[in-house]
This record gives structure tokens, C-alpha cells and sequence, in this order.
């Protein structure tokens, strides 16, 4: 009898630690940061204020930066379909390792121009690094955090991602100073930093889960998971004109130079490091199917802002609100995740790689789409905005019809 209530009072131990060491649980957050700031926010969004210096460097011509950008975009989603795959094989947080350090790699390697191949390949691989720590980070950490606070803490984890884009507005401009090659030796010593710290931080990996699957397939409900991979992909889609499009708008497209443009790409930035926090603890205070709602309203309506007025104003709440918005809403994705597949840790991860998946794709679709449109109506940045809003719009839209249709049933 003893032992049989010892071995229960251990179970229900286990079954308490997620979430029960609030020290352990906000240091597993920080490990997830920094994996997010090399692996997506540097290894991307440094590369958009170095363009210009490895042009006027003669490095590479005009034509073959955009190919080396679009290289990243193609690693991304490279990485989003092999993560799980990897992660089978070498395991999750073997994977995460590996991923940070060759991230950091890539910034060293990065540091001459040996050829356009070199760079290309080092660019596809530091997309790759992205789209498998996106898939597998929150996964690991998350386990390991109590219900209540997964949207904050997911939060934390892709502020990351936001650190990087103010970066790019910030610390790329003053290593370029020191000259080109030293900004990417720069680079490098920061995420090798992160790296080193963050080594040996993360969690052990949670279990599969000990729900039998036919327990677990009473309580999914996989017409909204699916039509959640369909409104994130959408979501992407109508980031694409901040993201790409709007510092050129206000440098070129209204008249007001580079330095102003660049401006607005901070105000993103500084939007992109808060966004995460409080959509994350917005939907641990209201659920997160209501936020994500929430979400795609205010969204929607800061994408079209610029259609209605181009005031100094109306540009600050637009690139504010979706630079939060870019990060800021992956915690609200992978939480109502989590609400529609409770029961299934495994399931979880499987319906979290996919919606990655789908971002990436729609993410560079919308890419090369909305170039292609930009080109073909002369420059008319407004469609693209029109475009990017109508977008999440739709995905709005799905989600409304889904729950008049579930209110019928």
C-alpha cells in the first residue's frame, strides 16, 4: 500500500511539472528567444540593411541580391517540411543545437564573397536553420509550461524574431561602419553568443503523450485545424507589403527619401519586439480562438490603412501594428492549436509543422506574386496593400463561418 501511494504521489508529480518551476519555465523562454533571434530574426532580417553595401561593394550586382534573398525564403520553408523529419532522427533538441550553430556558421562563411553559389547556399541554409528551430522550438519548451501561461511564454519565444527586425534597423548600421565583412563578423559573434548560452538551457523532451489515439481522435477537431493552416498561410500573404514593400513605398513611393523610409522600418521593428508579448497574453486571458479573431480585425485594418491615408500618422499605426503582428501571431496560431488538438502532444506538433508549412508557402507566393503585380501596374504599391488586407479578410472570414457553422449544428 505504501508503495503504491508512493508511486502515485510520483506520478502526479510528473503529471505537475509542466508550468510548476516558474524559474525553470521563464529560463526554458529565454533559451527560445535566443534560438528565434539567430535562426529567424538575424539570419533573416539583417540581410535587408547589408543589400545596399553589398551592391555598392561590388560584391554582387542588383539582380543577384534579390535571388540571394529569396534564397533564404526557399531554406525557410525547405526547413518547415524537413523539421519533424530531423528531429525523428537526431532529436528535437539535438536539432535546435545544430540549427543555432550553423546558423552562426553562415554569418562567418558569409564574410567574403567566394561566389554567388557559396553565398546562395549559405543563405538557403540560414532559411533552413529558420524554418526548423520555428517548428521545434516552441514544441519543446511549451511541454513544459503550464496552461495558463503558454501564450506569454510562446510570446517571449518569438519576440526573438522581432529583436531581429530592430536589429536590422539598428546594430546592422553601426557594424557596417566598421566595414562589410566585419558586419558579418559582427553577426556571427552575436549569435555564437546566444548559441554558447543557450546550449546546454533547453529542456529535456517531452513524451508523446500516453493518450490512447482513439481517446485522442474523439477530441480533435480537424475541419478548424485544417482551416487554421488555410487562414495562417493567408495571414502571410498579408504581411508580404510591410515586410517587402514598405520602406520603399515611403522612400520612393511618396517621396520622402531613404532615411524616412528607414524610419518607418524601425517604428516595425520596435512593434515586432512588443507584438508577441501581448497577443500572447491576450490569448491567455481570453482564449485563444477569440484572439486570433481579434487579431485578424485589427490586422486587417492596419494592412489598409495606407489605402485610406498616407498622413505621417496613419504610416506610424500601420507599421506598428503589423510589425507586431509578424511575430505576434504565431503564439495565437500555436495556441488555438493546442485548443483544438488538447488531447495529443504528438498530434500538436504534427498540425504545428503544417501550419509553418504553410506560411512559408504562402508567404513565398505572395513574395514573388505581389513583385510580379508591382511590376505589372507601374508601381502602384496601394493594390498591394488592398491585396494583403482582402487577404486577412478572407482568413477572418473562415473563421466567422466556421463558428456559425459549428452554432447550427
Amino acid at each position: 500500500m505504501t508503495n503504491a501511494n508512493a508511486k502515485q504521489h510520483l506520478e502526479t508529480r510528473l503529471r505537475q511539472q509542466p508550468g510548476s518551476d516558474s524559474q525553470s519555465t521563464w529560463r526554458y523562454a529565454m533559451v527560445g528567444l535566443s534560438a528565434s533571434l539567430v535562426g529567424l530574426g538575424l539570419a533573416r532580417f539583417s540581410y535587408t540593411p547589408l543589400i545596399p553595401a553589398l551592391i555598392a561593394a561590388n560584391w554582387f550586382s542588383a539582380s543577384d541580391v534579390v535571388y540571394l534573398g529569396a534564397a533564404n525564403l526557399a531554406g525557410y520553408l525547405a526547413g518547415a517540411l524537413a523539421a519533424r523529419a530531423v528531429a525523428a532522427r537526431i532529436g528535437a533538441v539535438r536539432a535546435l543545437r545544430a540549427m543555432m550553430f550553423l546558423a552562426t556558421v553562415s554569418f562567418f562563411a558569409s564574410s567574403a564573397p567566394v561566389s554567388f553559389s557559396w553565398f546562395f547556399a549559405w543563405r538557403f541554409l540560414s532559411g533552413l536553420t529558420g524554418g526548423i528551430i520555428m517548428v521545434l522550438a516552441a514544441s519543446v519548451i511549451l511541454p513544459h509550461t503550464s496552461p495558463a501561461r503558454r501564450g506569454i511564454v510562446g510570446g517571449v519565444i518569438f519576440a526573438g524574431v522581432g529583436l531581429g527586425v530592430a536589429a536590422s534597423g539598428t546594430l546592422v548600421p553601426l557594424l557596417l561602419q566598421q566595414g562589410l565583412q566585419q558586419s558579418w563578423y559582427g553577426l556571427g559573434v552575436v549569435a555564437a553568443v546566444l548559441t554558447l548560452a543557450s546550449w546546454w538551457n533547453w529542456p529535456a523532451e517531452a513524451g508523446t503523450g500516453t493518450v490512447p489515439s482513439h481517446h485522442a481522435k474523439q477530441h480533435r477537431t480537424p475541419t478548424a485545424a485544417r482551416a487554421l493552416l488555410i487562414q495562417y498561410g493567408l495571414n502571410a500573404v498579408a504581411l508580404v507589403p510591410h515586410m517587402v514593400f514598405v520602406v520603399d513605398f515611403v522612400a520612393r513611393g511618396l517621396g520622402q527619401g531613404i532615411a524616412a523610409g528607414s524610419r518607418y522600418w524601425v517604428l516595425y521593428g520596435l512593434g515586432a519586439i512588443v507584438g508577441p508579448l501581448v497577443t500572447g497574453h491576450l490569448g491567455d486571458r481570453s482564449g485563444f480562438g477569440a484572439a486570433v479573431r481579434a487579431a485578424f480585425l485589427i490586422e486587417a485594418a492596419a494592412v489598409l490603412l495606407p489605402t485610406v491615408s498616407t498622413a505621417p500618422a496613419s504610416l506610424i499605426v500601420s507599421s506598428i501594428v503589423v510589425g507586431g503582428f509578424t511575430p505576434g501571431i504565431v503564439p495565437l496560431v500555436l495556441g488555438r492549436i493546442h485548443e483544438l488538438v488538447p488531447h495529443s502532444g504528438e498530434q500538436q506538433r504534427v498540425t504545428w509543422s503544417h501550419a509553418t508549412t504553410s506560411f512559408a508557402l504562402f508567404q513565398a507566393a505572395a513574395a514573388y506574386g505581389f513583385s510580379w503585380i508591382y511590376a505589372q501596374t507601374g508601381g502602384d504599391y496601394l493594390v498591394l496593400f488592398a491585396l494583403g488586407g482582402g487577404a486577412v479578410v478572407l482568413a477572418l472570414a473562415i473563421d466567422l463561418g466556421l463558428a456559425l457553422a459549428a452554432r447550427k449544428a
